[in-house]
């Protein structure tokens, strides 16, 4: 959803602050096992409707010198898994960082919220399962040999074991909205959660091939290798 904030600055009406936190996590699964219109759909909510509403209210929010907040996604900064929503989060932070520096002149100041695992719908074990088993009934036989039966089992398995290390502090991601909003000088990106800050964050300044090492040693292995 999209939560919008707004006052009266004296002399200036507008809008001061736009929160975007609108994001959907399914489809998601292994690149190959998903569509054009997969990526799509979850581009058009997480990344292209946040562009739309962020332009339509853009005028107001610059003639009140306000702010806009968009919540992006630790895994807008390391693409830890396939489908659409990693790239939509990348897309979240370059269409935030150069909307920053064109509305600097205005006085107008971009931030971006990037939170690691939470427990809300999105980490939902139940509706990743779902999702999982729904688009492996739609592959080509051939596409289920290449993978195998117990590489969708061993999928279906970290949704359900990372749900108790999903913080259910949500409180930490508002405060870093709140801040955004009303802080003098506000950060460019809040990290919010200690995954984000412990483990991915650092990941993903680390050289690309022990990066690897690290997130694919927990993926599932495919039936056929090369």
């Amino acid at each position: 959803r999209w939560t919008i904030h707004s006052s009266t600055v004296p002399l200036c009406p507008g809008l001061w602050g736009l929160v975007n936190n609108a994001g959907i996590s399914v489809p998601t699964a292994p690149n190959e096992w998903l569509s054009k219109a997969d990526f799509v759909k979850m581009l058009d909510v997480n990344l292209v409707g946040l562009i739309e509403v962020t332009l339509s209210l853009l005028p107001l929010v610059r003639r009140a010198r306000g702010r806009v907040v968009n919540v992006s996604s630790v895994m807008g900064r390391l693409s830890f898994f396939g489908g659409g929503y990693c790239p939509s989060k990348y897309g979240v932070e370059a269409f935030s960082d150069s909307l920053r520096r064109e509305m600097l002149p205005f006085g107008v100041k971009v931030c971006m919220i990037e939170p690691g695992y939470f427990r809300t719908a999105i980490t939902d074990p139940s509706i990743l399962t779902e999702n999982f088993k729904g688009l492996w009934e739609q592959l080509p036989q051939e596409t289920k040999a290449a993978y195998g039966e117990q590489y969708l089992e061993t999928c279906e398995y970290p949704a359900s074991r990372a749900l108790p290390s999903c913080s259910p502090n949500l409180s930490l991601v508002t405060q870093a909205m709140e801040h955004a909003l009303t802080a003098q000088h506000p950060r460019t990106r809040y990290s919010c959660g200690w995954d984000a800050k412990l483990l991915y964050l650092p990941l993903s300044y680390l050289p690309t091939t022990f990066t690897d090492l690290v997130l694919t040693w927990s993926y599932p292995k495919p039936a056929q290798k090369a």
